[in-house]
Formats: structure tokens, C-alpha cells, sequence
């Protein structure tokens, strides 16, 4: 079995209670020491085969009669699960195996949320007497955690696409869909979340509706104003994704009102990196990026680290106060690019 994002490695343990000859968990972070250490802890090791790196860059020794993850957020994409499992069905999975989920809808629902709207509204009101109106532009176009309860929701959940992870590749996508108010209410947004199928039979979600929902938020997208509805209204929803920058971007409308919002308009980017993305723009290294080309150009597989510190010192002595600080410098990229 083949674990992607396997975080403290429960997964492959609960695998190995259940008879799995051996497992791969695959985590890019500090997390997979602990997950050694649990694994020792359990008298797992012996099957237990942990990699630290992200699974879109790590080769394996073997193919896996089944890939299981947990990487699938809030609202079932933007934790990287479209992209880990494409990319693994093509590469890890032997012919006729299984993925685990199988398969994720994200549905969505429009929703009342006061709190929340008052959260975005909050920035358009002059704060000790300076205006932060320009705040409100990332406020508004940004997604917020929240878990919803069902007297929140205005309407039936509708299921806005459904993802088949036996086929599904990590490409944009998009889809319309339309919703009856089922009550009188105010509506300040979209919800959204997900649902997982795990087997023919089970299923995991996070869905208000749920009666064994996990213990995971959904996600709130606000409109630019709050809309009294009354039931029979029709409310209509589009939502375009692209999985793999996370970026969304929601349109509401609801009678003659339209709001359009994208968490690329939400974005914190500045003048300078966005001029640097140019076409025309002829990119120079910085002091500090020549100094990362150096250890990059000394790590050849024959120089002891030791060497490697004292040369990036020698070279590079104006950006750094001290030799600890340059062998730190060096260990950063050293654990990020070598192996």
C-alpha cells in the first residue's frame, strides 16, 4: 500500500493491523520523524517504509495494488489530491489496482453567514481614523474556513462537479448550477464541502447535513452585498477551479444582481515580484542566490558537508555574520536539494 501525505502514518499503520505486507508513506514534512518513531513505538517497522519528500517528486522501487490520501481539504481539491493522485495512478499504481477515495464531489449550497459578512464588510469602515477600503478587496475575494450548521443553509446542497480518481487529471474545470431558496433568509455566500467515497458502501464528509460529519470546516465564500431571498427564489452559482495554483473564483446571481469573486484577486503579491514575472524581465541572482548557487554547484556528491560550509564562507563571508550562520545557510538548501 502507497500512503501520499501520510502525516503522523495512521493510515499505514490501521493498514498493517489489517494485513498489509508492506507500506510506503510518502510525507514532505518534519511530521514523518514522528511517524518513524510511532512506527517503532508499535512494532510496525518491519513493514512500515517511510519517504520524506512530496509523491509528485519521489521514485519508487515498486508499484502498489492500492494507493490510499487524505489530501483533500475543505472542499475537496485544495490540499493537492486532483494532482498527488494523478500523478500516482500513472506512475505507482499496478494495472487493476485501487485508489482510496475512489472518488470526491465538492457540493455547495448558498448560505446565510452574518458573522462571516461582517468579517469582510469590516474592512470598507475607516479604522482610528484611517481608511482600509483597500483591504476589502483581498477580504472579499478570499475563502474562509467555517463549519456550517444546517439552519445556515438556504437552500438544498447541490453537488457541483464529482471527481472519478481512477480518471480525473489536475486541469481547471468549472461548473454552473442552480438552487431554490428554500426559506426566507438574508444570503451572504456560497458554502462549500465535500464527500468522499471510500468503498461501495462508505463514505466521509464534512457536509452541515452529515449525521457522522468528520470534524472538519467547510468553506465560505462571501458575496459583495448581503441579499434578503425569499423562498422560491432561484439562486445561481458558477465556480471555476484550478486545482493546481488553489486558485477558485465564484459567481453569484440572484435576481438582477450578479457578484463575480476570485481568490486571484485575494492574492498578497507585491509590485516588485509581480514585475519580475514578466516576459521581458532579465532576471539577475541577488547576493544571497549567488550564494545558493555556490552550495548548489558544491554538493557533487564527493565534498563532505564540513567542506562544502567552509567554502560558501570563504566565498560569501559579506552575507553572513558568522560561520554558524553560513552552515545554516548552507544546511537549508543542502536538505531541500540534495539527497
Amino acid at each position: 500500500m502507497l500512503d501520499l501525505g501520510s502525516g503522523t502514518g495512521i493510515l499505514g499503520y490501521l493498514a498493517c493491523q489489517a494485513g498489509a505486507r508492506r507500506v510506503y508513506s510518502v510525507e514532505s514534512t518534519g511530521m514523518v520523524e514522528l511517524a518513524r518513531q510511532l512506527s517503532r513505538a508499535n512494532a510496525l517497522d518491519d513493514r512500515m517504509v517511510f519517504v520524506h519528500g512530496l509523491s509528485t517528486h519521489v521514485n519508487l522501487p515498486e508499484k502498489f495494488d492500492l494507493i490510499v490520501s487524505d489530501q483533500i481539504g475543505r472542499f475537496g481539491f485544495e490540499a493537492g489530491l486532483l494532482d498527488y493522485f494523478s500523478d500516482a495512478r500513472n506512475r505507482l499504481l499496478k494495472p487493476g489496482g485501487a485508489l482510496i477515495p475512489s472518488s470526491v464531489e465538492m457540493c455547495i449550497a448558498p448560505v446565510e453567514h452574518p458573522s462571516g459578512f461582517e468579517q469582510v464588510e469590516f474592512w470598507k469602515a475607516p479604522v482610528a481614523g484611517l481608511d482600509y477600503r483597500p483591504a476589502y478587496t483581498i477580504a472579499a475575494n478570499t475563502g474562509y474556513p467555517f463549519a456550517f450548521e444546517p439552519g445556515q443553509l438556504l437552500g438544498d446542497p447541490a453537488t457541483l462537479v464529482s471527481h472519478s480518481l481512477q480518471t480525473v487529471a489536475a486541469e481547471p474545470f468549472g461548473a454552473e448550477v442552480a438552487i431554490t431558496i428554500s426559506r426566507d433568509g438574508v444570503l451572504h455566500g456560497v458554502g462549500g464541502w465535500f464527500l468522499a467515497r471510500l468503498s461501495p458502501g462508505v463514505t466521509m464528509t464534512n457536509s452541515p447535513l452529515a449525521e457522522q460529519r468528520i470534524n472538519r470546516r467547510n468553506v465560505f465564500f462571501p458575496i459583495g452585498e448581503a441579499v434578503p431571498v425569499a423562498k422560491g427564489e432561484v439562486v445561481r452559482i458558477r465556480i471555476q477551479v484550478i486545482p493546481q495554483d488553489t486558485i477558485i473564483s465564484w459567481r453569484v446571481q440572484v435576481r438582477d444582481r450578479t457578484f463575480s469573486h476570485s481568490t486571484w484577486k485575494g492574492l498578497l503579491v507585491c509590485e516588485e515580484e509581480l514585475r519580475r514575472t514578466q516576459p521581458d524581465f532579465a532576471p539577475r541572482l541577488t547576493a544571497r542566490g549567488q550564494g545558493r548557487a555556490t552550495v548548489l554547484q558544491l554538493c557533487d556528491g564527493h565534498r563532505p558537508l564540513s567542506e562544502i560550509e567552509a567554502e560558501v564562507w570563504r566565498r560569501h563571508r559579506d552575507l553572513f555574520h558568522s560561520e554558524q550562520e553560513a552552515a545554516l545557510f548552507v544546511a537549508e538548501v543542502v536538505t531541500r536539494y540534495s539527497e
